[in-house]
């Protein structure tokens, strides 16, 4: 059995040699045109691959049911806008407590933290900057110079990282660091509100 959205497709498995030929064969259906995937159901178990193309690996046989959940892109592009001040507060945060690691000696935690904490913000920047150019229609007028400070400071505690110089590292969190932070959650909740317009024209 087949189901998209909670509507049973005619289909059998059985017809698929592997669970990647299912979800392939679902997403070239016109229907999915301008959707996105939440979440794939095998047998009624959550399904999400460990390693790339492993529902390739994984035959019919033993698969009773697919189901696929999906939403509109403008919906996934509204509900994560949304999200976007919330991931910046918790950049603030979590800029805070590795400051204070560095301030304690506490150096391979922090070192592991602000890792974390790096990867998040290429993340964040990298999804305003999406959301920013596919949903506002190009709106958001300072968001180049925002994006170039943050890229400068980065690119400033990427060297001050490699010096090993971990007192400076702390203070460019703090001093620094949260500012931009506080920025972007203002920055987040404008582009929010930009996105729902866009989408309501």
């Amino acid at each position: 059995m087949i189901i998209v959205d909670g509507n049973t497709r005619n289909e059998g498995i059985g017809t698929f040699a592997n669970l990647e030929e299912v979800l392939n064969h679902i997403m070239q259906d016109e229907s999915m045109e301008n959707r996105i995937v939440t979440d794939v159901l095998v047998n009624n178990e959550i399904f999400s691959e460990i390693y790339p193309h492993q529902a390739e690996d994984i035959t019919v046989e033993g698969i009773s049911s697919v189901e696929v959940r999906s939403v509109p892109v403008s919906e996934m592009a509204v509900n994560m806008a949304g999200e976007m001040g919330k991931v910046a507060r918790m950049m603030a945060h979590g800029a805070r407590h590795v400051a204070r690691l560095f301030r304690a000696a506490e150096d391979t935690e922090a070192l592991e933290l602000l890792q974390d904490l790096l990867d998040v913000t290429r993340d964040f920047m990298g999804m305003v900057s999406e959301l920013r150019n596919n949903f506002t229609g190009g709106g958001l007028t300072d968001f180049m110079e925002k994006s170039e400070k943050f890229s400068d400071l980065l690119s400033e505690m990427a060297d001050v990282l490699e010096n090993e110089d971990w007192i400076l590292l702390a203070d460019l969190l703090q001093y620094e660091f949260l500012d931009q932070c506080e920025a972007w959650q203002a920055v987040s909740e404008q582009l929010h509100r930009q996105v729902v317009e866009h989408l309501a024209q």
